[in-house]
């Protein structure tokens, strides 16, 4: 019965006419009033999970969130929707803070937004009973992971969410989150106190990601070949240092990208400063910490790149997560190095958490840059989902930009060798210019031009050699010293090839392809399908059109459209009212507002 209440629901305020996988499960355990656990990848549709159902079960829903940015966003959208929805939190003056209260004993709110503190927090008591004389119709938690200590983004003040079963007695309590293994999930339900909750886990496979991993060569040079495919896009760029994130924005800048950087070290108003102007898209290319994340509400971020390993794939999974949450095409780029995961090793133990959970965490991280396969498979399988795809078409291997090499055991022990023959004292630099047979001065000082293994791979790139040796280590036959200076080693495993050739089954090395002037690069099967029959330059004007709208308002852009709805309006190119009503993401309410500004931006364009 509550059904077609939904569904009108659905295609009223956000302009929807079908669910996502499990969004309806997941709205019916609302609507039901059964406590429930839901695990959504970014850009899966979670929030609309809890937003769709306050609007049709009677009632004020309480939305727990953690940031103030990713509240007033969540909140600006659905107002923009049509949506009575409010935040309460710090950031209101007295008179807002007034009015919003005014609002909730008139009962005119169907959604409010709060900070754990303000639910749970010292002095919450007033606003508790504020709340109970509110009919408050049930809580969403969102990031829910938050409140995990096994979680990656774990903060304290979650713990005392418990309470609420307390404090608002008889209420059901729903719990969102994006990325969670079985050990969170579990945590998250004990430590909110969810009683027989409806649990439904998502496919954790972004199928709209393109993932590509290089070993480390030329940073620079590797970051401008990214940007030169996302020209005018925007992209979010993680280092492992602040030092890194402010070198890199300011080359970014002055080779003519605008970046602005992003860190803990920051200070507060600056940090602010830096996001908005991403958020608003004054800028596009954002260089940042993993300080920078969650709350991060742009929807058409069309890169993110790693120029340096995070901790573990689920770290990973979230931070490469932030793009094309509008589920459109978008790339993922890790460039690693050896390197990486040493100095993980190094600050986890000097922090005292370098214990087998952690050391397990990084060897899988490892073992994924390291990989010569199916990108996507390889994730999904690692969170527990069966991958039943032939090929993703959407990853460097299945794009055929990988070349494996031939004899990859021949190779493995020409490389294994060298690094015995030259003492187990030098780096990869070293080892890739006796290999190459460049006769440096640090060659030659050594007499290593003399060696057997001077010269074997006279043909190959100092990226290419260096890029086997970083596989080799992450395969676990080479490994990084702990010297102040660190230098290559042979493991156990790497000495039991060289005695056996038959010791390591299976062993795959792959560089990356040379490109060919005369042979394009593959794209995406994402790509191809969402630019199908698209006006290119049309969606272009439109997105001017909403630059511009968004300014005139004061909001982000893309609260306002999203791309994927401009790019089917490029598509189909409505030219009334009731066609725009056909177009994704346009409800009733955008529709009267914002409708005529972009039919006439379409009807006064002139196809080329």
């Amino acid at each position: 019965m509550t059904i077609p209440v939904l569904e009108d629901a659905l295609a009223r305020y956000w302009g929807y006419t079908t669910f996502r996988p499990l969004q309806r499960d997941a709205m019916d355990a609302v609507l039901q009033g059964r406590d429930s656990l839901l695990v959504l990848p970014t850009g899966g549709g979670k929030s609309l999970c809890f937003q769709a159902p306050a609007m049709v079960r009677p009632g004020l829903a309480v939305v727990i969130s953690p940031l103030i940015s990713l509240m007033k966003d969540q909140v600006d959208t659905l107002v923009g929707n049509g949506v009575p929805a409010g935040l309460y939190n710090s950031s209101l003056t007295s008179a807002e803070k007034s009015a919003m209260v005014a609002g909730l004993r008139q009962g005119r709110f169907r959604l409010l937004y709060v900070s754990p503190e303000r639910l749970v927090g010292e002095g919450s008591e007033g606003f508790l009973s504020l709340l109970a004389a509110c009919n408050v119709s049930f809580v969403a938690v969102d990031e829910a992971h938050c409140i995990s200590q096994w979680g990656h983004d774990f903060r304290p003040e979650y713990r005392q969410l418990a309470r609420l079963r307390q404090l608002l007695p008889g209420i059901s309590i729903h719990a969102y989150t994006a990325t969670a293994t079985a050990r969170v999930r579990r945590d998250i339900a004990t430590q909110l106190g969810l009683q027989d909750p409806v649990e439904h886990v998502g496919s954790f496979d972004r199928p709209n990601l393109v993932y590509r991993v290089l070993p480390r060569a030329v940073l620079k040079r590797q970051l401008l070949d990214v940007l030169s495919r996302h020209r005018q896009e925007a992209g979010i760029i993680y280092c492992t240092s602040r030092r890194e994130v402010d070198a890199l924005a300011a080359w970014l800048t002055a080779e003519g990208t605008p970046a602005l950087p992003y860190h803990a070290g920051l200070g507060e108003a600056e940090r602010s400063r830096n996001q908005d102007a991403f958020l608003s898209e004054r800028v596009d290319v954002i260089v940042a910490t993993v300080a920078f994340g969650m709350g991060i509400d742009r929807s058409n971020v069309r890169f993110v790149v790693h120029a340096g390993s995070p901790r573990s794939v689920e770290h990973y999974q979230q931070e490469s997560g932030r793009a094309g949450r509008d589920g459109l095409e978008a790339e993922c780029l890790l460039i690693y190095s050896a390197a990486d995961f040493m100095k993980w090793r190094v600050m986890l133990e000097s922090n005292g958490e370098l214990n087998e959970a952690n050391t397990t965490l990084l060897r899988q991280m490892e073992r994924y840059a390291a990989s010569v396969g199916c990108r996507h498979q390889h994730l999904s399988e690692y969170f527990g989902d069966r991958y039943g795809k032939d090929g993703c078409g959407a990853c460097d291997y299945c794009l055929d930009e990988l070349e494996t090499a031939a004899s990859p055991v021949v190779l493995a022990r020409q490389i294994l060798s060298c690094v015995v023959r030259v003492g187990q004292r030098f780096g990869a630099m070293h080892v890739a210019s006796v290999l190459r047979g460049h006769a440096s001065d640090q060659v030659v000082a050594r007499a290593h031009d003399k060696l057997s293994t001077f010269g074997l791979l006279p043909n190959a790139s100092v990226a290419e050699v260096r890029g086997y040796i970083q596989q080799l280590t992450a395969l676990g036959l080479l490994r990084l010293t702990d010297d102040a200076y660190a230098v290559l080693a042979l493991t156990a495993k790497g000495l039991g090839l060289l005695k056996d050739e038959h010791s390591v089954p299976g062993l795959t090395l792959a560089r990356q392809r040379p490109p060919r002037k005369d042979v394009p690069r593959l794209r995406s099967r994402v790509e191809t399908e969402s630019w199908q029959d698209v006006d290119r330059a049309l969606f272009d004007r439109l997105r001017a059109v909403r630059l511009e709208t968004a300014r005139e308002r004061g909001v982000p852009p893309y609260v306002i459209f999203h791309d994927a709805t401009l790019r089917e309006m490029a598509r189909i190119r409505p030219t009334s009212i009731d066609a725009l009503l056909s177009v994704k993401g346009i409800g009733a309410r955008k529709a009267d507002d914002l409708g005529d500004i972009f039919l006439a931006a379409i009807r006064d364009h002139r196809p080329a």
